[in-house]
């Protein structure tokens, strides 16, 4: 569980310096230059999340049993993560009405795919994995509202192409990840 808990740290701390530390992130920029810095969060965010693999894997060895899901909520984690796999694509396809209406996909597709797993697996370190993404997209999501809000920031018009190829795009990716990789890359097959 330790393993677990440092790459938690290390990868969502990472990403939480605009929400927390935005000056001192800001003056790391300033000091190692964009360049220096990327490499210097990338780094630290490829170490934490080999960490998280790693440390889920040993917890998913001795299993600690919190609660047990029934049957039905792998249907409700199903479908969440449909929606969190074209929420994603949104994040890349220019032009959808999904990155329109919610301004920051990727940090609800976070949302959605970390909610929906919390629901359906009920061991500690899955509440712990699980619930710490969930925790960290509400606080960024929120960061991210509010320094929309300081910036006035916009978001490129929508139209009806982009958002067709959004939707094929991630219900495509769903399908792959689903029924070929989450079984080889997990562990666990989809049900």
């Amino acid at each position: 569980m330790i393993v677990l808990i440092l790459g938690l740290v290390m990868f969502l701390g990472i990403h939480s310096l605009r929400i927390f530390a935005d000056d001192w992130r800001t003056a790391r920029v300033q000091q190692w230059g964009e360049k220096g810095w990327m490499a210097f969060a990338g780094a630290v965010s490829l170490i934490g999340f080999i960490l998280i693999i790693w440390g889920y894997g040993l917890a998913r060895l001795s299993p600690i049993v919190i609660w047990y899901p029934p049957q039905w909520l792998t249907h409700v984690t199903a479908l969440l993560s449909l929606l969190a796999f074209i929420i994603l694509a949104a994040a890349f396809v220019p032009g959808n009405h999904i990155k329109a209406a919610v301004k920051h996909p990727m940090v609800i597709a976070v949302k959605a795919w970390a909610f929906g797993h919390l629901l359906a697996n009920g061991m500690l370190a899955d509440i712990l994995l699980f619930g710490a993404f969930l925790v960290w997209s509400v606080l960024c999501f929120r960061s991210l509202r509010r320094r929309d809000q300081a910036q006035g920031s916009t978001i490129a018009a929508a139209n009806l192409k982009g958002t067709a190829i959004t939707v094929a795009a991630g219900l495509v990716g769903y399908l792959i990840f689903a029924f070929f990789l989450h079984e080889w890359l997990i562990g666990v097959p989809v049900k």
